[in-house]
């Protein structure tokens, strides 16, 4: 049985060169070898193909920063170096998404300049104003962004569903430990499952 065709959304999260990239800066951080290991970005590709098929809206959302870094929260563990490193910048191979991903004209691109990808861009609004109720996650890293949209957009009242296996993360643990945190906000499940292509 697949899924209804009204009301749902795929969002992408975070899977750009810098962050998910054998060759990216962040790759000494372990997640482009677990995305490796586990296969996450060809799970992404397909739920992505699954979604498309159902008329889904498809998200893809990516962090980065101006030239000039002025989006930088300055005092943030995270993202205070990035202007040192010049990570994570806007308009370079850093910030593309993955060759591997399927992003086509029709998606919605959103830029963020934090974790959650509804601090300050027009993602609620284009959701709501598309009457989107149900949304899909799938992202890197489990424990940052995808813990942050989902908490977010639980509290703004949309039915979240985790894609667990569409989702990567530093280490195992790291991973495992933030779905059994997700799971008292949201559905969490492998791909299949939750888009209704399980067997």
């Amino acid at each position: 049985m697949k899924i209804e065709k009204q009301r749902k959304a795929i969002i992408v999260m975070d899977y750009i060169n810098e962050i998910i990239h054998s060759e990216g800066k962040f790759k000494g951080k372990g997640y482009a070898d677990f995305a490796a290991q586990h296969q996450t970005l060809e799970k992404v590709t397909d739920s992505v193909k699954l979604g498309r098929e159902a008329g889904m809206d498809i998200i893809y959302v990516k962090v980065g920063f101006s030239d000039d870094y002025k989006e930088q929260p300055k005092n943030s563990p995270l993202f205070g170096k990035a202007d040192q490193f010049q990570a994570l910048k806007l308009g370079t191979w850093a910030t593309q998404f993955h060759e591997s991903l399927d992003v086509q004209n029709l998606d919605l691109v959103v830029v963020k300049h934090r974790v959650s990808p509804f601090y300050g861009t027009k993602l609620d609004s284009y959701l709501r104003n598309n009457g989107t109720q149900q949304i899909y996650l799938a992202g890197v890293a489990t424990d940052l962004v995808v813990q942050a949209a989902a908490r977010d957009a639980h509290d703004r009242d949309y039915d979240v569903f985790i894609l667990s296996d569409c989702c990567a993360a530093a280490n195992l643990h790291d991973h495992e430990s933030s779905l059994i945190t997700l799971k008292k906000i949201a559905t969490v499940g492998d791909y299949k499952t939750l888009l209704g292509y399980s067997n």
